[in-house]
């Protein structure tokens, strides 16, 4: 191979390897970390239960004929759920959903905070673990979508186990730990998004892909410069 292509391979060899080092580095180390973590535990599966099964049957519905069917909009889905000890049937209209006491056909009570607790505890694998903090917020934070109108339930356990529910329902919306918090770290270094931590065709890890492509065909070109079979040869 003429000695100008592997100058200028060796030189952009070395001057990429400056550049990609750290990422590399990151890429690397990300990529141990969250394949060493179980997705399973990373959700939070081994933590809290986000649904437990439904203890009522449909006749213990007794306020759905009683519901105010005309006064929908187009009905996206009707479900029958439950809140603790109450029936609670949930109404999907396009724009809105809608909570109602399964026997009553009143509009479902928002739950207090001593509910609140009382859900958690009851999604919670270990029933033993107490509770450290517990808040509404208007909007949640970035872990939990940024959904509104939200209690957030932090149990006082080395993994710091939180469950973010609906103010409005009840129902558990999603379940987090420090594991998921490591995870979204070193997920956020690989994909290079900073901000949201969604957008994997981002510009920056485009670029710095392709960059490590051209560092990889570099070396492989420096290959030539003494090659294996040339060594070879020379020594017999």
């Amino acid at each position: 191979m003429p000695s100008a292509w592997l100058k200028t391979a060796r030189k952009i060899h070395k001057t990429l390897g400056y550049l990609l080092a750290i990422q590399l580095f990151f890429w690397l180390l990300g990529g141990l970390i969250m394949s060493a973590i179980p997705l399973e535990k990373v959700h939070g599966k081994h933590l809290a239960q986000r649904q437990i099964d439904n203890p009522f049957v449909f006749k213990d519905y007794s306020g759905w004929p009683l519901l105010p069917w005309d006064s929908f909009g187009a009905l996206h889905n009707v479900e029958l759920t439950h809140f603790l000890t109450t029936p609670v049937i949930k109404i999907i209209e396009d724009n809105d959903t809608r909570y109602f006491n399964g026997i009553t056909a009143q509009p479902f009570a928002a739950p207090t905070q001593t509910d609140i607790i009382m859900q958690a505890k009851a999604h919670l694998m270990d029933k033993t673990k107490s509770i450290k903090h517990i808040e509404k917020v208007e909007k949640g934070p970035r872990e939990v979508g940024y959904r509104e109108q939200v209690w957030r339930v932090e149990m006082a356990d080395t993994l710091s186990t939180t469950l973010y529910l609906d103010a409005q329902s009840g129902q558990v919306v999603t379940v987090r730990s420090r594991l998921w918090r490591i995870f979204d770290f070193f997920w956020m270094l690989h994909i290079m998004d900073y901000n949201e931590r969604e957008d994997f065709n981002n510009p920056l890890l485009i670029t710095f892909s392709a960059t490590s492509v051209l560092f990889c065909l570099s070396g492989i070109i420096l290959l030539f410069q003494s090659p294996p079979w040339r060594r070879r040869r020379t020594q017999k």
